[in-house]
């Protein structure tokens, strides 16, 4: 009977130590969830607010970018002597065509030559021939001023038209004025998707751009008036000082909104943008749900360990015979071993995991560095070609190394966005791709270092233009790496050639044949961090990843020694047929 009340006295102190291990374990996990929620949620959203801030920041450098290049324009062409024969001998026969051959290269949205009425006699868009601005604002500035003069000017449509225009003399003699349309929405089409919104006001608070077309030609308050739910979108500005206390009406369709402004530094100008706090409070979610459900495992742990405990103690007071006492014993050494298994084949999985991990993290690091070597030297001759040209005062040609080399910046931003999308590769981005024009890109990007080393370059294309279903930029850095490998390969010839040769048959082939010393082990070539250069000169990881994109695009990638001596690579690739495409 003593026996008995002692047992019931133990089971009510255990259960009472249950009780009180839960209720620590709860107000525990509440407290640092509630941290946990804090501190993420201001982190988040200080790096939210940052990007929209890098962002704005680089919307206006492109921004006078454009129009810094365009400014130039007008005065280059008020001095072409084309032009200037012929508004004085008033013969414009061969203007528009001087005109067109400009715009391409240019990159604006028209040109327009005026004679001294303001007549238009010359212009890229021929169906204005013959218009009258004389009572325009951009025509008027220009014949009163000595400069180029910056117009901007409202639309019938609510657009915004930009022009620069200047003067053109003959001596003291006016002859009449050349003006160049700015193409400035372009940069809208580069804004839409990235924020919610993006808008550029004149000095006087008028939205001259905007990535909403609605807003343009009206002021911010208005504009927001226009824009649907415009009290929400309001409020969301007034109260995201600080995004961790935001009221409930503070969001737009379940988003809150950050509002920034940036000065450019032209005319008064100012840009504004608007970004969704969206992605703030899912990332938070998602850490306090993997919290949550770890507190939920070590709840579900300690109920599972107090009730082993019950059941192990009602087993010894039920317990009748010998035989199940020993049974009962067997039974727990063999739970014991299975355990200990358990838990040694979890340290394995867990050391192979790791291993897999670090493996992968030095590919992605030599991979990274091998891509982005190439740009980089290409953005370093560049560079120094540029600082020559200013130096010998000739920026226009300064101009296009400069475009090159944001050309190549771009290229280095889509490489680094092909490695992170590594893990998706698949067909879905595939479109038709010109390899004519890709050979062409290629021996463009590679042009410093072939002038560099004086390499006779060979190329054969066919007339007409063989389509592959691919990737551009993939297929380009194909072609870069075999060229750079064959550059490497005729290091040590006196005179050095490489051929490049594109047929179109069944199949599209592109060959890279040099005239080096060939490849000594054809088994190994393609396995990656095989190389033959010497430490400092290569990874071995180029024709490993050529390689793998030639297989990736549905073709393959050979290579062999030539009956004359040197390397010669082969890529083969399914011709593109709109029929077939069609079809399917």
């Amino acid at each position: 009977m003593s026996g008995a009340k002692s047992s019931r006295f133990g089971l009510r102190r255990g259960g009472w130590r249950l009780r009180v291990a839960v209720l620590l374990l709860a107000a525990f996990g509440v407290l640092v969830i509630s941290v946990t929620n804090q501190l993420l949620t201001q982190r988040f959203t200080e790096n939210t607010r940052n990007r929209a801030e890098v962002r704005l920041t680089l919307y206006v450098a492109n921004l006078m970018s454009e129009l810094q290049r365009n400014s130039i324009v007008p005065q280059l062409l008020a001095r072409d002597p084309e032009l200037i024969r012929a508004l004085d001998s008033s013969d414009f026969s061969l203007s528009t065509a001087r005109l067109l051959s400009f715009v391409d290269e240019i990159g604006a949205a028209s040109l327009v030559l005026f004679d001294k009425d303001g007549r238009i006699v010359a212009a890229t868009d021929r169906n204005r021939l013959g218009e009258s601005h004389r009572a325009q604002a951009y025509f008027l500035d220009a014949l009163r001023s000595n400069d180029t003069v910056f117009t901007s000017e409202q639309t019938e449509e609510g657009g915004n038209v930009s022009v620069y225009s200047r003067k053109m003399t003959s001596g003291a003699a006016t002859l009449g004025v050349i003006a160049v349309e700015v193409d400035l929405r372009k940069l809208e089409r580069g804004w839409a998707g990235v924020t919610d919104a993006v808008f550029v006001t004149d000095s006087e608070g008028t939205i001259i751009l905007s990535t909403e077309p609605r807003w343009r030609g009206l002021v911010e308050d208005a504009a927001l008036e226009r824009a649907s739910a415009p009290s929400a979108i309001q409020r969301a500005i007034r109260a995201t000082t600080d995004w961790a206390a935001l009221p409930v009406d503070a969001y737009v369709a379940g988003e809150a909104v950050l509002r920034r402004e940036a000065r450019v530094p032209f005319q008064g100008w100012r840009m504004v943008s608007y970004t969704a706090y969206s992605s703030v409070r899912e990332r938070v979610n998602s850490v306090l749900a993997i919290e949550v459900m770890g507190f939920a495992i070590l709840l579900a742990l300690l109920f599972w360990a107090a009730s082993r405990k019950t059941a192990s103690r009602l087993v010894l007071f039920q317990r009748e015979s010998a035989e199940l006492r020993a049974l009962n014993v067997a039974l727990q050494r063999e739970i014991a071993e299975r355990e200990k298994v358990e838990k040694n084949l979890e340290v394995a999985e867990q050391t192979v995991a790791q291993t897999s991990k670090l493996a992968a993290l030095g590919e992605m690091s030599a991979a990274v560095s091998h891509e982005l070597n190439q740009p980089l030297a290409a953005m370093k001759t560049y560079l120094a070609g540029a600082r020559l040209l200013l130096q010998r005062k000739r920026p226009e040609e300064a101009l296009s190394s400069f475009q090159r080399i944001d050309d190549l910046i771009e290229r280095m931003g889509a490489i680094t966005r092909q490695l992170k999308s590594y893990a998706r590769k698949g067909a879905d981005a595939f479109e038709p791709v010109d390899t004519r024009a890709a050979v062409s890109s290629a021996l463009a990007m590679m042009e410093p270092q072939l002038k560099t080393r004086h390499v006779e370059i060979s190329r054969t294309l066919p007339s007409d233009v063989p389509l592959i279903m691919g990737d551009r930029l993939r297929l380009e850095q194909v072609i870069i790496n075999l060229l750079r490998n064959a550059l490497d390969a005729t290091k040590s010839e006196r005179d050095p050639r490489i051929d490049v040769i594109l047929a179109a048959g069944d199949e599209m082939t592109l060959t890279v044949r040099d005239n080096g010393k060939g490849i000594e082990d054809l088994d190994n070539l393609f396995e990656p961090f095989y190389t033959t250069k010497q430490p400092g000169d290569g990874v071995g990881l180029g024709l490993a990843i050529s390689s793998g994109i030639v297989n990736d695009l549905g073709g393959r990638l050979t290579a062999r020694n030539g009956a004359n001596g040197g390397a010669v690579f082969e890529v083969r690739l399914p011709i593109f047929r709109e029929d077939l495409a069609a079809a399917e």
